[in-house]
């Protein structure tokens, strides 16, 4: 009987690192591919803000949706995030203030400062991009973050495409190896909480 059990137990955790791995693989493979498609507005995920600056990593979020605006790419930038820490600008302030610094009109870009989680910027980028009448979008993030925010935005019903940063802050194997493993955690969880009808977020 305890031989079965054990049998049966590393069968289990076989399948369960198989199911881990090709998650891992998929996310993996999916941050290397962006769309080249003309479309109305980029959705910039928001990120940490120090001091009232944006920090690294949401800097080359920024520069990544502003290069595309440059090009003809995008008519519009929707910036999101909240704030993070009292007395300082919500993170979609932040990059709108980046962003109008570095030549972007004013009347081009659209935030909302409410969100806290990727779950809540798509869901309220979405908001903004309905009131606007923008339809089809790019999100714009890491590499690494870009399989579950593009699932969760088809979720919620925007007509969304990837646009991973082509830098990214975390160039060493061991940050990306920490950061392929926290993504698909939370991809793993969200798919299985969305099986379940209650959507982590």
């Amino acid at each position: 009987m305890r031989k079965r059990a054990a049998n049966v137990l590393k069968v289990t955790m076989a399948i369960v690192m198989v199911a881990l791995g090709i998650t891992a693989l998929r996310i993996y493979t999916y941050g290397s591919s962006s769309s080249d498609v003309n479309v109305d507005a980029a959705v910039v995920l928001g990120a940490a803000v120090w001091s009232n600056q944006v920090s690294p990593v949401f800097r080359e979020r920024i520069n990544h949706a502003l290069d595309l605006y440059r090009r003809g790419k995008v008519r519009k930038i929707i910036f999101t995030g909240g704030q993070g820490n009292r007395n300082e600008l919500t993170e979609s302030a932040a990059a709108r203030d980046y962003a109008i610094h570095n030549g972007i009109p004013a009347s081009d870009i659209l935030i909302e400062q409410i969100s806290h989680t990727t779950y809540e910027n798509v869901v309220y980028a979405k908001q903004v991009a309905d009131r606007y009448g923008l339809k089809r979008v790019v999100i714009v993030s890491d590499p690494m973050h870009m399989k579950r925010a593009v699932t969760m935005a088809h979720d919620i019903g925007l007509d969304a495409y990837p646009s991973p940063t082509p830098t990214t802050r975390y160039t060493g194997w061991r940050s990306q190896l920490a950061e392929l493993s926290r993504e698909t955690f939370y991809y793993l969880g969200y798919c299985i909480s969305d099986l379940l009808g209650q959507p982590m977020r």
